[in-house]
């Protein structure tokens, strides 16, 4: 049967199971009437009269009809059967019977949509006249909506794009989304998102990393590629979390300065160390905003830079020694590393040399802190694995619709990616008990960083004193 012909059941639950009442309408009768008005309205009419009709009768009603759909028929009379018994249960009385234990009366019914596997279904909520009823049917479907809408987003966070999220809730729930309403439920998380990105910080974070990706968003009928810049700070109780999130048209001084002045007004204090790639806007913006903290080069970032002046069969070998300088727990050791890798790579690769002599202090820094610290400041390696899943949950989307998308998405994974972020992941306390001063490879790796001879004139760009050529 068409669905324009399809009349909603009105007081179906007066359909009584009981095989006593089976007798309240003829089989013959029904047959007629079913022929001649269909089983929907055959139903309705039974219903608004206040008929009883047993329920192997209405089933044989639907089944023996022309509908479409028995199967939707069958469930729709189920559940408008369970509404009118919650609301006599509600009530202390079935309808029209005197009871003087009765709570209440009935007041006519309204209608509603309930979506399921097998169709829509058209009831009718019954209604009491103090207006106290309230079926717990519907509380479970309120968050059934609720939960199909948080599990939209959730599919969206986890990189599937918002056609193929169409084509799963329409398998799932037995109706299609546009892809224009699934991401219209994805702005739900534009809220949220927006309050955690200009959340307060509060507290010291002694370290901070930071780093950048590109995103492809579409602007102006154009697809440009847009800088999405994140921050990371260690807090002085050790944990990690992801402080920031924003996209800018491009990574220079100018938008570095903005991010890391926005972290300042948001509370962002304490800061002794700033991990970073060799970007100069990240530079200039630390020496800036951050006056009197240290500056790391990331060591990863680093070794990549130098071992692609190396051929490929070199690369091996020029990442163990660099490694093995990097890991050195003296100053002797950290000298005598140097000068072997200098000297070796002078004859090898000059220009592997020269940059190792004139920039590997800047991934030293790192020595002038806690050793225990060192192996989790010198990289931004903990940002870079952040990067590695915002990467996998993007490539599905591959081109954003817009700005605001892409800031949604990578905003919902660094808030989830923060939540996980539970246990301690530095002892701060030996931080807090730290002096430089004290630690012979920290006291002279700062003098390098400060361009200060260690054993005389003739300093090389490392600091350390070297023989002329």
């Amino acid at each position: 049967m068409a669905d324009k012909q399809r009349i909603p059941h009105k007081e179906v639950t007066q359909v009584v199971v009981s095989a006593s009442l089976a007798g309240a309408v003829r089989p013959h009768d029904t047959a007629i009437t079913l022929r001649d008005k269909g089983v929907h309205a055959y139903l309705k009419e039974v219903m608004m009269a206040r008929k009883k009709i047993d329920m192997d009768e209405a089933l044989r009603v639907i089944l023996s009809s022309d509908g479409d759909n028995p199967f939707r028929d069958m469930l729709e009379l189920i559940v408008q059967t369970a509404l009118e018994v919650e609301m006599s249960a509600h009530l202390g009385a079935e309808s029209y019977e005197r009871n003087t234990d009765r709570t209440g009366y009935r007041s006519g019914t309204r209608s509603r949509i309930f979506t399921t596997r097998v169709g829509d279904l058209e009831l009718l909520i019954p209604q009491d006249r103090d207006g106290t009823f309230s079926t717990a049917l519907f509380e479970c479907f309120q968050r059934s909506e609720k939960a199909l809408a948080l599990a939209m987003m959730e599919m969206y966070v986890q990189g599937v794009s918002t056609r193929k999220v169409a084509a799963i809730t329409e398998e799932l729930c037995g109706r299609a989304f546009s892809s224009q309403q699934v991401s219209k439920l994805a702005k739900g998380l534009d809220e949220k998102a927006e309050e955690w990105r200009n959340r307060p910080i509060e507290g010291k974070y002694p370290y901070l990393l930071v780093d950048a990706r590109y995103e492809k968003v579409r602007r102006g009928g154009r697809v440009i590629s847009q800088g999405v810049l994140i921050a990371m700070g260690i807090s002085s109780k050790g944990m990690r979390e992801i402080l920031s999130v924003v996209i800018a048209d491009t990574e220079n001084e100018t938008t570095w300065s903005d991010f890391l002045r926005d972290l300042k007004r948001r509370g962002l204090e304490g800061v002794q160390l700033v991990t970073s790639d060799d970007h100069e806007g990240i530079k200039k913006a630390v020496m800036r905003h951050f006056q009197g903290a240290s500056w790391q080069r990331c060591q990863c970032h680093f070794s990549k830079n130098v071992q692609s002046l190396a051929t490929k069969g070199q690369k091996a070998e020029l990442h163990a020694d660099l490694r093995a300088i990097f890991n050195a727990l003296d100053i002797e050791t950290l000298n005598r590393l140097l000068d072997e890798t200098i000297g070796k790579w002078s004859e090898k690769r000059p220009a592997v040399a020269e940059k190792i002599d004139e920039e590997i202090v800047d991934a030293l820094a790192c020595f002038c802190f806690p050793a225990p610290h060192r192996k989790r400041i010198r990289t931004t390696n903990a940002l870079e694995r952040l990067n590695e899943e915002i990467k996998r949950r993007t490539r599905v989307v591959r081109i954003f619709p817009n700005e605001a998308s892409a800031l949604r998405l990578i905003t919902a994974l660094a808030m989830e990616q923060s939540e996980d972020w539970d246990r301690r992941y530095l002892d701060m306390s030996l931080l807090s008990e730290w002096a430089m001063l004290d630690d012979e490879l920290a006291r002279a790796v700062w003098k390098m960083i400060e361009g200060l001879e260690l054993t005389g004139a003739g300093a090389g760009p490392t600091g350390r004193s070297r023989q002329q050529d």
